[in-house]
């Protein structure tokens, strides 16, 4: 400890201090009152004695801090100046002094003084002044008054700007080497704690992570990093690092900042390591607890991850073992230092082995955890891939495996990692290796191709490959070891008891006399050593020897010894050394090479060809999991997450820029988006086709417009007609917005539209309707040009393509006001003798004769034009018909008169008349289709064109009535003062208008001298006569026609509406119902008091045998309920059963009929009863699965509690009137599938007599169980006891049977009645007696097991009624539904039940 001899001279001094703390100090220090005085001595002694008068003032200095709260802040801020000047000084002063060889102990210890002084003071009030802002910070916070907290802002010390001059002036003066001023360079512990303890208390300040803080925090980091590195701060920092994440969640990004910079600009790195195993060695349990800092560890992780993944990488080992731990921020963590390594470290062809090893075990590592149990975890390592695959870091073998994984991810439950996998698969596709733009079909052909040629080369190297064999001397250095044990063994004497050798010397002896030569003899022992036969093969080379003595082969064994028999057996096995270059060189060089040189050319090409194989198939897998992502993707373009359906938006687009095979699906998928609510949707789609089609990229203006043409059409080719009305809007907005290349996109149009430009007849359609698109925006695109839309679309080749004929007539319907009519203006028409209806009509009449099958939409579409276009368009047409009439009359003579002479000349054939015959019906039913377009069209143009007209002429008379001066007419208006007030003058001209067109469609249009009547009788006769009339065509044009024709009148719909109903039910072609449904529905909108009767028969068609009928009469029920045209009745139950239907579509088109019907008021809730009983009624014999599939969807409506509370009462109520077991499942079911609450829980009980005799069937007391089972849970402790008893009871009943339980509680009554009765002191009387319940005698038989009435009185009876409880009146059941028998109320036993 410090030893300091204080001198009371006004202020303190020191004498040889060494060090002190602030107990030694505790004592030291001037009254606050009169430090004015010493602060200016201390600044005349730092002038002139420099800044080694701090050993003389230091008392003065450290009288601030003892009093820092009660010192005024001129004091505090003269002493902090002070103090920056003394180590400022000590910064100059120090280095020569350090280098210089001459300094004294004394003066050494002077100076270390001076050092530790102004360390010490300096630390200790900047402490203080940071805890002094951050206090006056939270007291005098931001208010609306400026004038308040600026006031409060003069009278702190600004602390924030001069925080940064402090630090920067001791990290200065630590820089120096001042260790040398320490014995033995050895620095204090304290030293170094009063240093980093400032700076750690600095870094506490909740604001030090703001940018404005930027300077402050870096001196804090840079001075940190100089005690680290010099004064062996090492270990201390990690271990304060880890407190400060603990306790400071929001320094995790400070922190890793400053461990970068420790590790890389001061070279440090051990710190990253230090701090690594810090957070590696915390326990699962302990980051599990509150307060454990996890959230600041993963962020720290995350963000020193992205700095230094280099030095991570060193000891990433030690966080490992968290990905197996509970946490899962700690995963996430660990999983962004093994994407930042694999991104800044681990990539590139330039690893080695062991780079290459850890690489591919952290690939391994993600991959498992995108099947995290977290999704937050899956989330991520989806968004680590996505970084992996856009810096082109991830081998080219793992995209097939990585994308399949991702597309799995696609059908995550959480909709974060939906989003981030369509990110991941768009990164995919857009640094993708292959070649996107062939569909996996398309590389089908290429790889089988590729294959057969790599087979072929195999087979060819193997055909040309040598037989593998080992040389001679290969084979001797492998069997000369266990040769030579035999040849010694052979070689000793033999024993007495050994004749195995004899027998087998013998036997060689007797191969060696079958020889002739010697050469024959050594090829047998070289045949011997081949096949192991060793001991043979020794034994005849000794005896050869005394066989052949003067044959060069045996000579070395004058003297048989282990080496020379060993020598001798090499030469015979191997040969002379000599032979094999001898051989060599006799071989030509030159073939030998070729040879050579073909070899690797073959061997080359066979690699070659084995690398495009591989390519093809990665190729083709890869092209496999992108038409699997994007039909799955193409499903969410309409989910209910606007995020999602957003990713899914911009991943189509990414797809469409890389020209992705079929990528324009999604494409046209995604436009009917524009019609959404949601307006981010809606932005989206819109930005996205911009993008696409209306941005092109170009040199010119010209290319750029041909760019966008060719792209809107590729997207208008095939496409529906709901496509092309969405494109409509996009376009539209082009075309209106005033773009540049607006002009010469119509000029390309129009050169494409007429030819010049050799387009396809598919390219000039499409063209033709961009035309008609741009014609909405600006009128006279179409209007100048209309002309050559006349000569090249209607004119001479009209009956070669009426498919353009056709798209240029609604091209042209786009120019008219029925899309926009004006009140004020007249309608635009044109005169009848105009170039288009001239074309037109011989188009139209024309082709009634022919045979085409797109005539018929040409022809709808131009009678719609005619009326819309036309003046008096019924004149057009009419004449129209009688042309086409004649032309048909004239085919069928011509066809009879052909029929007679062929007859007549014998050359015709049966064929022929059925020819013509067929063709006559086709004809007629053109013609019937024409008729009944033109009746549609003229019931239209009545009450639309013509109403309208009226209307404008009747307000130009009433505004030139106003503005006339007579009396006559200001008489008139005050005449009529009281009817304008009520109403009545506009309303009754209106109704004179309607009735006007009502009696000219009653009387004029049908009437006999009107050409249309003459067809109807025609159309009656085909449509009843099915069996005369059998061609399809013509059936399904006259059944259409008709029901236009019914649309003109009521009275024509009456006297026919019969017979169209009989073609709904008997007609043999689907098509024809559809087109009948379609009909009727337009008639119960004009017509609905006529066609309510008939309403159930529409319903009946939701059973139709075909899908397609089906279909249609799910989509005209769902527009006419909810449009109210049709009141909803039990029959919605047929719809009902559509939900289980086994198309999805199907399904799909009932799902949105119920969530469209649910949104009006209690509609589902008055239906449910209803339905309920006619899908459980046992005649309609509907499975039980089905059935709780519907009602489980049809329930989840049902989220009121009002709602709920009546219904439960309502199908208790219902068990009494079930007959069948199976009903009564069904309504224990029914209950069950209810989201049921407290209120309705209580009206279950009070139902319970309802039901509880049917408790013993398993089919109702399950279901019950499981409601209960279900309301346990998070239920309140009172409700919870009275479920539980609920349950108690129920199970009771199940097991035991109503009547033994009732039998249990009347005893139990009993026996507490007889008890109260003893203990009253009065006797009861015979008549008091209360009567027991459910006594029976013991002589009973079962028939006599009926439940006794109960004592108390009975209440009224309950009406049952199914409605509403919103609606007046209650609907009453009525006779039929009403059961004939009745299940009684007093319960009986299951026997007698069964019994009768």
């Amino acid at each position: 400890m410090l030893t300091i001899a204080v001198h009371h001279i006004g202020f303190f001094s020191f004498s040889e201090p060494l060090y002190f703390t602030s107990e030694d100090l505790s004592d030291v220090g001037l009254h606050f009152a009169h430090l004015a005085t010493p602060l200016h001595s201390f600044r005349a002694a730092l002038r002139s004695q420099g800044p080694l008068c701090i050993l003389e003032h230091f008392d003065t200095a450290y009288s601030v801090l003892k009093h820092f709260q009660a010192v005024d802040i001129g004091v505090k801020e003269d002493t902090l100046e002070l103090l920056v000047q003394v180590v400022n000084g000590l910064s100059v002063s120090l280095p020569a002094l350090l280098l210089s060889t001459s300094l004294s102990a004394v003066d050494r210890k002077q100076q270390l003084n001076a050092v530790k002084m102004a360390v010490f003071l300096l630390c200790k009030l900047s402490e203080h002044l940071e805890s002094d802002s951050y206090r006056q910070s939270i007291v005098t916070a931001p208010s609306k008054g400026g004038k308040k907290s600026r006031l409060a802002n003069e009278d702190r010390l600004q602390w924030d700007t001069e925080r940064t001059p402090v630090l920067q002036a001791l990290t200065q003066l630590l820089q120096l080497d001042i260790r040398t001023l320490w014995s033995l360079s050895l620095v204090e512990e304290e030293f170094v704690s009063c240093v980093t303890c400032c700076c750690y208390k600095l870094l506490e300040n909740p604001g030090i992570s703001l940018v404005k803080c930027k300077p402050s925090r870096d001196a804090i980091i840079h001075l940190l990093g100089v005690m680290v590195k010099k004064y062996n701060h090492l270990l201390g920092a990690s271990v304060k690092v880890i407190q400060l994440l603990q306790h400071f969640e929001q320094l995790s990004s400070v922190c890793a900042q400053a461990v970068s910079v420790w590790s890389t600009e001061y070279s440090v790195k051990a710190i990253v390591g230090e701090v690594m195993r810090e957070i590696g060695q915390k326990s699962s349990e302990e980051l599990s607890r509150e307060g454990s800092g996890v959230k600041a560890f993963s962020c720290f992780l995350s963000e020193l991850s992205t700095l230094v993944p280099d030095t991570m990488i060193l000891n990433i080992s030690v966080l490992l073992t968290h990905l197996e731990g509970e946490s899962y921020s700690m995963r996430i963590a660990v999983c962004e230092v093994l994407g930042e390594v694999l991104v800044r470290v681990l990539s590139g062809d330039g690893l080695n082995e062991s780079g290459r090893a850890d690489r591919d075990r952290f690939l391994d590592t993600l991959q498992e955890h995108l099947h995290d149990t977290n999704s937050h975890v899956r989330a991520r390592v989806l968004q680590v891939y996505t970084r992996i695959v856009n810096s082109k870091a991830l081998p080219l073998c793992r995209y097939s495996e990585v994308m399949g994984l991702a597309v799995g991810r696609l059908l995550d439950k959480s909709i974060n990692v939906c989003k981030n996998a369509i990110q991941l698969l768009a990164a995919f596709i857009a640094h993708n290796p292959y070649s996107c733009k062939l569909s996996s079909a398309d590389l089908m052909k290429p790889l089988e191709k590729e294959m057969t040629k790599l087979k072929e080369l195999r087979d060819k190297g193997k055909a040309k490959a040598p037989v593998a064999v080992i040389a001679a001397g290969e084979l001797w250095a492998a069997m000369e070891p266990e040769l030579l044990l035999t040849a010694k063994a052979e070689l000793e004497p033999p024993s007495e008891g050994e004749s195995d050798g004899d027998e087998e010397e013998e036997g060689a002896g007797r191969e060696m006399e079958t020889e002739e030569t010697d050469r024959a003899t050594a090829v047998q022992i070289a045949q011997f050593l081949r096949v192991n036969k060793y001991r043979q093969a020794v034994r005849l080379c000794v005896r050869a020897h005394a066989v052949f003595p003067q044959s060069p082969l045996f000579s070395a064994l004058s003297s048989p010894t282990t080496e020379s028999v060993m020598d001798t057996l090499a030469l015979l096995f191997k040969g002379p050394e000599q032979d094999t270059p001898q051989t060599e060189e006799e071989q030509p060089a030159a073939p030998q090479e070729e040879g050579e040189a073909q070899d690797e050319a073959e061997e080359s090409e066979l690699k070659k060809q084995e690398m495009l194989v591989q390519y093809l198939r990665d190729t083709e897998s890869f092209a496999l999991q992108v038409e699997k992502a994007i039909a799955v993707i193409n499903t969410m373009l309409y989910w209910k997450t606007t995020s999602v359906v957003q990713e899914a938006v911009q991943f189509c687009v990414t797809v469409c820029e890389f020209s992705v095979a079929n990528s324009l699906s999604g494409v046209r998928r995604m436009l009917p988006l524009v019609w959404s609510t949601d307006t981010a949707v809606k932005e989206a789609v819109v930005q996205a086709y911009r993008r696409l089609y209306l941005n092109p990229q170009g040199d010119t203006i010209r290319a750029k417009a041909q760019t966008l043409v060719d792209s809107l059409s590729e997207l208008m080719v095939d496409a529906s007609l709901g496509t092309i009305q969405c494109l409509e809007e996009i376009v539209l907005e082009f075309f209106g917005g005033g773009s540049s290349l607006s002009a010469s996109v119509v000029q390309v149009l129009w050169e494409r539209f007429s030819g010049k430009q050799g387009s396809s007849a598919l390219h000039r359609r499409a063209a033709v309707l961009l035309l008609g698109m741009a014609a909405r925006a600006e009128r006279e695109v179409v209007l100048s040009n209309l002309d050559t839309l006349c000569s090249v679309a209607l004119g001479e080749k009209v009956t070669e393509d009426f498919l353009l004929a056709r798209d240029a007539v609604i091209t042209i319907c786009s120019v008219t006001d029925h899309n926009k009519p004006s009140k004020d203006a007249p309608v635009f028409r044109l005169p009848q003798d105009h170039q288009l209806f001239t074309c037109l009509t011989p188009a139209i009449a024309e082709g009634v004769v022919m045979t085409d099958p797109h005539w018929q939409s040409f022809m709808e579409q131009a009678v719609r034009l005619i009326y819309f276009l036309a003046e008096s368009p019924d004149q057009i047409c009419s004449h129209l018909l009688q042309r086409c009439s004649h032309l048909l009359l004239d085919q069928i003579t011509e066809g009879g008169e052909g029929s007679q002479e062929a007859g007549q000349s014998q050359g015709g054939s049966q064929g022929d008349e059925e020819e013509g015959a067929q063709i006559s019906c086709v004809s007629l039913a053109q013609l019937l289709a024409l008729c009944g377009s033109v009746a549609f069209w003229q019931v239209s143009h009545l009450e639309r064109s013509v109403s309208v007209e009226l209307r404008r002429r009747r307000g130009e008379r009433e505004e030139r009535e106003a503005t006339g001066p007579s009396s006559k007419a200001k008489q008139a208006s005050n005449e009529s003062c009281v009817e304008e007030e009520l109403g009545l003058v506009g309303a009754s001209a209106e109704d004179t208008e309607a009735e006007l067109i009502r009696k000219i469609c009653e009387t004029e249009l049908l009437a006999e001298e009107n050409l249309l009547s003459a067809f109807l009788p025609l159309l009656v006769r085909v449509c009843s006569s099915p069996g005369r009339y059998s061609h399809p065509q013509l059936t399904t044009s006259a059944c259409l026609a008709l029901a236009q024709f019914m649309m003109i009148s009521p009275s024509v719909c009456e006297e026919n509406i019969r017979l169209l109903f009989t073609v709904l039910e008997r007609a043999s072609l689907p098509v024809v119902r559809a087109n009948t449904i379609i009909a009727l529905g337009d008639l119960t909108v004009r017509f609905p008091n006529i066609l309510e009767p008939w309403t159930q028969n529409l319903y009946a068609r939701l059973g139709d045998e075909s899908p397609s009928v089906r279909q249609t009469a799910v989509t005209v029920l769902t527009q006419l309920v909810l449009k109210d045209v049709v009141k909803v009745k039990g029959q919605v139950s047929e719809v009902a059963v559509l939900l289980i239907d086994p198309l999805p579509h199907i399904a799909s088109l009932a799902l949105n009929f119920f969530n469209e019907l649910s949104g009006k008021d209690n509609a589902i809730y008055n239906l449910l009863p209803d339905i309920i009983s006619r899908l459980s009624d046992p005649e309609r014999g509907m499975k039980e699965d089905d059935f709780h599939t519907i009602m489980k969807q049809l329930f989840s409506y049902i989220t009121k509690e009002k709602q709920t509370e009546s219904l439960v009462e309502k199908l208790c109520q219902r068990f009494r009137t079930a007959k069948t077991e199976r009903q009564w499942c069904d309504l224990a079911v029914s209950l069950s599938l209810l989201s049921m609450c407290e209120r309705g829980f209580k009206r279950l009980q009070e139902c319970w007599e309802c039901y509880s005799d049917k408790l013993t069937e398993t089919g109702v007391y399950q279901p019950l169980l499981s409601l209960t089972a279900r309301m346990r849970r998070g239920a309140k402790p009172q409700l919870k006891s009275q479920v539980e008893d609920f349950e108690k009871k129920l199970t009771a009943v199940h097991t035991k049977g109503l009547e033994n339980i009732e039998s249990e509680e009347t005893e139990e009554r009993r026996e507490g009645e007889e008890a109260q009765s003893v203990c009253t002191t009065r006797p009861l009387t015979k008549g008091s007696r209360r009567p027991t319940r459910g006594r029976n005698s013991t002589s009973c038989n079962d028939g006599d097991l009926v439940t006794p009435k109960p004592s108390r009185r009975t209440r009224r009876k309950t009406c049952i009624t199914f409605s509403s409880d919103e609606e007046d009146d209650d609907a009453v059941m009525t006779e039929n539904e009403t059961p004939k028998v009745t299940t009684p109320i007093a319960r009986s036993s299951r026997r007698t039940r069964l019994r009768h």
